[in-house]
């Protein structure tokens, strides 16, 4: 099958191109998540023969049970930093309308929601299947004072820009924000602040809050923060995926999915709570 990649940072399938098999996992994706967009990690394995198939089998039970309070708990758990709010009057100074917050709210909230149950699916694929990582204790449950959590639904996210699409200087923006709170493998760019160039002024914000913490390394520590909850929490998980799923590992799956659930996840997973919290509704 050929692939084509839209600038993503690792080979990866475009939803558009996807066929057969792998376009019905896509949709299942959508479908189960109540999403518009698959996001990187999906697609990244469906460049991996039989990757897409056994992560998302094996997760989506998951994803429709075991996941939800785990997830719901770490996005109201996060220690995060105290930020100064992005006042209206700003947002309007800078072009941004109603219309315009409404957009960024909603790429906001699917992110939000997203990256919680992939830390905590994905964490709970590499305690399950990765013999490099150590047992984990599972220590206390993560649950136990969720109140009820509302998903935010399915919304039509605009167009992923691709960097190479960007004026220079927006792209260097983009760089230097994925790099915010990254220790070791900035070279995965988060989808979102990629779907967020559509309003650069608003991008010029979120750098405002995010440099001093990256500065003061107060990110670096929600991140490994962040990181620790979702080992906890994917290890209290793991128990759910179904024990059919016990066949060969698929190594470069392991691998990729080891990648994006140490990197990318865990750091956007923080960093997301922090913005969303510092922009109005």
């Amino acid at each position: 099958m050929a692939y084509s990649f839209h600038s993503d940072p690792v080979a990866a399938a475009t939803e558009h191109s996807a066929t057969g098999k792998i376009a019905e996992i896509f949709e299942d994706i959508r479908q189960t998540l109540d999403v518009e967009v698959v996001n990187l990690i999906w697609r990244h394995l469906a460049t991996i023969p039989g990757g897409l198939e056994w992560v998302w089998t094996s997760l989506k039970p998951l994803y429709q049970g075991a996941a939800v309070r785990p997830a719901a708990y770490i996005r109201t758990h996060l220690p995060l930093p105290p930020v100064p709010a992005i006042s209206r009057d700003a947002l309007r100074a800078a072009g941004i309308d109603n219309g315009a917050l409404t957009a960024i709210g909603e790429v906001l909230d699917s992110y939000q929601h997203t990256n919680a149950l992939a830390l905590v699916c994905l964490s709970a694929f590499l305690a399950r299947f990765d013999r490099a990582m150590p047992p984990l204790e599972t220590g206390e449950r993560l649950t136990e004072s969720v109140s009820a959590y509302m998903a935010p639904g399915r919304a039509a996210l605009p167009q992923l820009v691709p960097l190479a699409e960007m004026p220079g200087a927006l792209a260097s923006l983009v760089h230097e924000l994925n790099g915010f709170g990254e220790d070791k493998d900035p070279a995965l760019t988060a989808s979102m602040y990629r779907h967020l160039a559509h309003w650069p002024a608003y991008l010029v914000m979120v750098r405002t809050i995010l440099a001093p913490l990256h500065e003061s390394g107060e990110l670096a520590s929600l991140v490994a923060a962040t990181r620790r909850l979702g080992d906890q929490a994917g290890a209290q998980a793991a128990g759910a995926i179904p024990t059919s799923m016990s066949q060969q590992p698929i190594e470069p799956a392991l691998t990729a999915v080891r990648r994006f659930v140490r990197h990318p996840i865990a750091r956007m997973t923080g960093i997301c709570s922090l913005i969303r919290h510092a922009t109005p509704n």
